[in-house]
């Protein structure tokens, strides 16, 4: 009876330290290859990746993203790195705060090194602020990027400004008229920032005319945009994605439903040549 005892204890152990072990040995697998993808290039290599989580017991969905702990952290990384040294940024990010991201976005676009950011899969919102700050952005074909209008509460400010135009002063409340206000600000300080930044990359009056497209409502906030539609609109992409960033994004899985709602036998498929 002690024997079965012990053994059911130990099981109990084994079973609670599993997760930790596993989340142990995804870091070391981290480590390595960024210390590779490092040595490759020659660079600072700093990932921003968000993923949707899921608790354990409850199965509430916690949705992560750009935030000032996030800001703190890349900013540290930057600081630890000479300035002549390039910056390879890889995110994977709905977006986020304004302050965090317009922190991390000041900061590579400051950098003296190149400034790279790559996109796996998709940097939206902030995640576009920073890509933008960069000196080159590398996307794979099917990843996309998002506007920047800035978003007060769960209104569009650009919507905000556009729904009291309409509107005769009188019929106005107080409320609406100030979140007017902000919105007009929180606007022009979005663009004169995302102005800034494409100067560095193209001529002032084509930087001028994509900060207003990208920051003042031309799509909806959660519009994709593609690689090749990046590149009419003249962001300085590229689609060389190194092998291992997209190696890297393997090692952030996303926690694992009940029931998968993707398969596939993980092994590269050729075509097969009749004979």
């Amino acid at each position: 009876m002690t024997s079965l005892t012990e053994i059911f204890w130990l099981f109990l152990i084994i079973i609670a330290l599993q997760p930790m072990l596993r989340q142990k040995i995804l870091n070391s697998a981290r480590q390595r290859l960024i210390a590779r993808l490092e040595k490759t290039r020659g660079s600072r290599v700093i990932l921003l990746v968000h993923r949707q989580e899921t608790m354990s017991f409850l199965g509430v969905p916690i949705f992560r993203y750009i935030d000032v702990n996030d800001s703190e952290q890349v900013l540290r990384a930057i600081h630890l790195t000479d300035p002549e040294v390039p910056l390879d940024i890889i995110m994977h990010t709905p977006g986020g705060l304004v302050l965090a991201s317009m922190q991390i976005a000041r900061a590579i676009h400051r950098h003296p090194g190149k400034t790279t950011v790559f996109v796996p899969h998709y940097a939206m919102s902030g995640g576009t602020l920073i890509a933008l700050a960069a000196d080159e952005i590398v996307m794979c074909e099917d990843a996309v990027l998002g506007p920047v209008d800035p978003q007060l509460g769960q209104f569009p400010a650009a919507s905000l400004l556009r729904a009291v135009a309409r509107k005769p002063l009188h019929a106005i409340d107080d409320n609406t008229l100030i979140l007017a206000d902000q919105a007009e600000k929180a606007i022009w300080q979005i663009r004169e920032d995302v102005r800034k930044f494409l100067s560095d990359t193209m001529a002032p009056e084509k930087a001028d005319e994509l900060a207003r497209l990208m920051s003042e409502g031309t799509w909806t906030h959660d519009h994709p945009i593609s690689f090749e539609e990046a590149g009419h609109l003249g962001l300085p992409v590229m689609s060389d994605m190194p092998k291992e960033v997209l190696e890297l994004m393997e090692l952030f899985p996303q926690p694992v439903r009940q029931q998968p709602a993707v398969e596939y036998l993980p092994a590269p498929r050729k075509f097969d040549h009749p004979r």
